[in-house]
Order: structure tokens, then C-alpha cells, then sequence
């Protein structure tokens, strides 16, 4: 599929990845001694011929790219990670956790996928063949991703449908779901707020679209709610005729799903701003408290809110970049598509914090005091019962909904598609001309995994899924393939290959924290996590001992095909285990 020759002085050399790598026992991708393969005159004129995909334009990538990168977590986490450990002050650890960790994995991961211009899984024979577990890991953490993530957003298209409506059905306590602790506060005088008060908002949530009251927790989910099934299958169909025909489709398809969050988010802030209250909100949200940074938590979640919102170890990034041209500037779309990523992310904290601010004016409350719900709770109660009391309430509610449900989409796509590559990648005479059929085989597969999400009790199995099938293994995963990259196929190695696609060398900064600060970046968050771990509560349900121990199994059920790989490896490379190390 792939040749690429430098012409150098009238003499050819195959490039690194090219070569048969699994020869005499040798489990690292082997290398010309002393890099001959690479002329330290100025870069040399590489010649491609290839049937793989490419991008139709640079602007398809960058979208999907930012898709990818900018979702749910943007609006809903980073705000109340921000308020929770400092405010203003938060940006600090932020910042730095960005420079030195995020963005260098960021980048290594764009470069790898162009460079060797394969997925996750088959990337490994080039790198170092030991550590192909790694790609078969992350392919099973994205199926996780899938089981609950389209979900969210078949949640996002129930409101969506909900409100086309006059009067938005989460506005009064008339409704055959409300119970007597049902209180709407909006417009009404010496209206008394108690501990067991509901607002209209969140009953319709818990009540009408999740039915979690008809669950008694993991231990009995109830049935699958047809409702929100059917939700999930238009999302689905949508991802399919998004994704069957390769990047020349999605790559048409994030032109309105990657932009018109953009523009939804600018009417939101627009509008926030003009809300009574709404000041209140923002000095809540940007408050510096400098006390915080003194406190680990603060920095363990400033390291970990900019990996997962910027999305290394997911093998999307090595996807994406593997249809670009390879002389395409990975650096600067690294740092570009990075900065956006950051920015929406802070700029989504004075959409939702005006909104706050509005509410606490209206019960006369503290700005904590409303500030309480994280997570989807945040989108699908908090924001929308705001936007109920709005003029033109409608009109927010509907395009609210939209910008949710193509902030998931992107994510989606990105997700699918590494998995997509990577095993069509891996089994190319098999399933290189079945492509359609393989992603709908796929879709049929993440659909069939998502019913259990879909029953009363479905919210508890996405919460179990998000902490354990995604969190600390992909943490692990990420830490295993800087490690790889950086000492076992050699940073002099990786920046050889950068020079070949962009002309220059990476600077001593991107080494160092390629070979030391990232790692350790994740590292550091891998203790604090086993160090502290907290307790998994939703809706005031506790999580009971067995569904931890079945967590701890769903997380170890992708990890655990990296040593069962590299001891697949030992017993069949050729050669005694020191052979094998030389």
C-alpha cells in the first residue's frame, strides 16, 4: 500500500518504516547503524505512490482533528474542575500541565501517524513489535468509549425532540413524572428551597429519560427503554453514512458538526451575558483562590482534565494524521489544534457560569449553592432549566441540544474511525475492500454493547464504563507508548523521522519532555489516582463492593493484552531471551 524512497546523491534508502522488522529475534523495529538512512544534508525529495486514503483538504483534518478533541467534556467538566480548585487560579496548573504534557503528546502522536501512516494496531511493527498489545488495548478501550458515549447523545436528541414545544415539558411540576417534591422557583414569590426539593428540570432527567427511579441500582437495571433506543439508532445511522466510505466523507461532515458548536456556543454566551446575575457567575468562575495550589488534588486535576480533553492514547490522533500528506506540518497543527481545544474549553466556562449566576439570582441564592451538579447533570439539568425560564426558551433549548449533539458526533466519529484504521490497517487483503461492510458490522457491534446503557438503570452502567472501561487504563497505555517511542525506538530515531517530514529537528524541549516530563506527567497521575482513590456515587447511590471488583475486571480486560502480547512474543521470536534483547 505505502512506498516512499529518498533520493539522496543518486542513492535510494527504503525508510525506516518500510522494513521487515520481526527478523532473527530482534522485538524493536531495527534501524540503519548510526541512522544511516538519514542524510544530515538538507532534507531529501520523497517520492509516494499509494492507494490510501488521503484528505481531501488540509481543512477536512484540522476539523476532525478539533472534533475530535473539543466534546462533551469541554463544556460540562472543565468549568467545574476550574471552580472547584481555584478559579482563576486554576489556570496556572492548567497551563503548565498543557505546555509540558498535554501538547508534546499531542504532537508525538500527529507525527507517529504520519510518519508511519498506519493505525493504531500495525504501528507497532514499526516501532517496536513487543508493545503491538498497546494498539489492541486501545481498540478495546474506543469499543468501551462507544457503549456509553453515543448514549450521552441519544440523551442530548430525547431533549432535543422534547423541545419542540412552546412550553418545554422540564419548566412546570404538572407532569405525570412529577412527585410532590417537584419546586419551581422560577417567577414565584417566598418559594422555600429544602434539601428534598426538585426542580422541574431534574425529575424530567431522572425521571422521563432516564427512568432511574424504576432501578434499584446495577443489581437490577430494569428494561431497556425504547424510547432512548430508538435515539441511539438514529445516531448510529448517522455515524455509519458518516464513516462508510473513509475520510472522504467525514471529512465533509465535520464542516457543520466541528463549526456549529462555535456558533451555538457564541449565541449561549451572548446571551448568558445579558441574563440579571449572570456577573455573579462569572467572578464565581474566575475568582482566583491561591490557597488551592498548594494542594495536590489541584494539579493531579489540571493533568488530568487536559489528557482527556485533548485525547492522546484514544489512537484517533494516530488515525487522523495517517491519511495526511507526508510533508504536512504536524507541528503546527499540533499547537493550533491544541490552543482551540484549550480555548473552547475556557471559553465554555462563561456560557454555563452566567447561566449559574442567573439561577442564583433567581433563588436568591448563593452561586455554590446551584453550582453542585458536574458532569451530564450539568447539561441535562442545570442549563436547561435556565434556559426554561428564558424568553424565547424554544429556540435556546433546540439549538443547545444541536450544539450537544455535534460536539458528540465528532468524538464519535474520531473514536470509530481508530478502530476502523487500526484493524483494517492490520488485515488489509482481508478487509481492504470491505470497508463498508466492516463498519457496519462495527456500528451493529457498538449498538448491540450500548443496550445495557439503555434500561433504567442505564445511567449507573455509563457511569461504570466512563470511571473504569476508559479512565486509568488509558492513563496506563499513554505512559507504556511515550515510554516505547522515546526509549525503545530511540528520540534521536523519532526526531530523524520528523526532520524527514518537516525539514527540521525538534527542539531540545519537545525531546526532554518526550523522553522525561510527559511520562512522568502520567505517571503522576496514575499514583495520585491508586493513591486516592474516591468513592463512585450517582444520584445518591452508592456503587456497591462487587460492581468496583466488576470495574477493576473491565478496565484489566483491555490493559491485560500488552503482557499477554509481549509474552506471545518471548515464546515465539526466534532465539534465547538474550538474543532477543540485543
Amino acid at each position: 500500500l505505502l512506498e516512499k524512497k529518498i533520493l539522496t546523491k543518486g542513492t535510494s534508502y527504503a525508510m525506516p518504516h518500510q522494513e521487515q522488522v520481526m527478523v532473527h529475534g530482534n522485538l524493536c523495529a531495527p534501524g540503519p547503524p548510526n541512522n544511516a538512512g538519514y542524510n544530515s544534508n538538507p532534507v531529501p525529495v520523497i517520492i509516494q505512490t499509494e492507494s490510501r486514503d488521503k484528505w481531501s483538504k488540509k481543512m477536512d483534518f484540522l476539523l476532525s482533528v478539533i472534533g475530535f478533541a473539543v466534546d462533551l467534556g469541554n463544556v460540562w467538566r472543565f468549568p467545574y474542575i476550574c471552580y472547584q480548585n481555584g478559579g482563576g487560579a486554576f489556570l496556572i496548573p492548567y497551563v503548565l500541565m498543557a505546555v509540558f504534557g498535554g501538547v508534546p503528546l499531542f504532537y508525538m502522536e500527529l507525527a507517529l501517524g504520519q510518519f508511519h501512516r498506519t493505525g493504531a494496531i500495525s504501528i507497532w511493527k514499526h516501532i517496536c513489535p513487543i508493545f503491538k498489545g498497546i494498539g489492541f488495548a486501545i481498540c478495546i478501550i474506543a469499543l468501551y468509549v462507544s457503549f456509553y458515549y453515543n448514549t450521552i447523545i441519544a440523551w442530548a436528541l430525547f431533549y432535543f425532540y422534547s423541545s419542540f414545544s412552546s412550553t418545554l415539558p422540564w419548566t412546570s411540576c404538572d407532569n405525570a413524572w412529577n412527585t410532590e417534591n417537584c419546586t419551581n422557583y422560577f417567577g414565584k414569590d417566598n418559594v422555600t428551597w429544602t434539601n428534598y426539593s426538585r426542580s422541574p428540570a431534574e425529575e424530567f432527567y431522572t425521571r422521563n429519560v432516564l427512568a432511574v427511579h424504576e432501578s434499584s441500582g446495577l443489581g437490577d437495571v430494569g428494561y431497556i427503554r425504547w424510547q432512548l433506543m430508538l435515539c441511539l439508532f438514529l445516531i448510529f445511522t448517522i455515524v455509519y453514512f458518516s464513516l462508510w466510505k473513509g475520510v472522504k466523507t467525514s471529512g465533509k461532515v465535520v464542516w457543520v458538526t466541528a463549526t456549529l458548536p462555535y456558533v451555538v456556543l457564541l449565541i449561549l454566551m451572548i446571551r448568558g451575558a445579558t441574563l440579571p446575575g449572570a456577573w455573579k457567575g462569572v467572578v464565581f468562575y474566575l475568582n482566583p483562590k491561591w490557597e488551592k495550589l498548594k494542594e495536590t488534588s489541584v494539579w493531579v486535576d489540571a493533568a488530568a482534565q487536559i489528557f482527556f480533553s485533548l485525547g492522546p492514547g484514544f489512537g484517533v490522533l494516530l488515525a487522523l494524521s495517517s491519511y495526511n500528506p507526508f510533508n504536512n506540518n504536524c507541528y503546527r497543527d499540533a499547537i493550533v489544534t491544541s490552543l482551540v481545544n484549550c480555548l473552547t474549553s475556557f471559553v465554555s466556562g462563561f456560557v454555563i457560569f452566567t447561566v449559574l449566576g442567573y439561577m442564583a439570582e433567581q433563588r436568591n441564592v448563593n452561586v455554590e449553592d446551584v453550582a453542585r451538579d458536574k458532569g451530564p447533570s450539568l447539561l441535562f439539568i442545570t442549563y436547561p432549566e435556565a434556559i426554561a425560564n428564558m424568553v424565547g426558551s424554544t429556540f435556546f433549548a433546540i439549538i443547545f441540544f444541536v450544539m450537544m449533539i455535534t460536539l458528540g458526533l465528532d468524538s464519535t466519529f474520531g473514536g470509530l474511525e481508530a478502530i476502523i484504521t487500526a484493524v483494517m490497517d492490520e488485515y488489509p487483503d482481508t478487509l481492504s475492500h470491505r470497508r463498508e461492510l466492516f463498519v457496519l458490522g462495527l456500528v451493529v457491534v457498538c449498538f448491540l454493547g450500548s443496550l445495557s446503557t439503555l434500561t433504567n438503570g442505564g445511567a449507573y452502567v455509563v457511569k461504570l464504563l466512563e470511571e473504569f472501561g476508559v479512565g486509568s487504563p488509558i492513563i496506563a497505555i499513554v505512559f507504556l507508548e511515550a515510554t516505547a517511542v522515546s526509549w525503545f525506538y530511540g528520540i534521536n530515531r523519532f526526531s530523524n523521522d520528523i526532520k524527514s517530514m518537516l525539514g527540521y529537528t525538534p527542539g531540545l524541549f519537545w525531546k526532554v519532555c518526550w523522553v522525561a516530563i510527559s511520562p512522568a506527567f502520567l505517571a503522576y497521575i496514575i499514583i495520585s489516582s491508586l493513591l486516592n482513590p474516591q468513592p463512585l456515587t450517582l444520584f445518591d447511590y452508592e456503587f456497591p463492593d462487587w460492581s468496583i471488583t466488576v470495574g477493576y475486571i473491565i478496565g484489566a480486560s483491555s490493559f491485560m493484552w500488552i503482557p499477554i502480547y509481549m509474552v506471545y512474543k518471548l515464546v515465539w521470536t526466534p532465539g534465547s531471551l538474550k538474543q532477543v534483547r540485543q
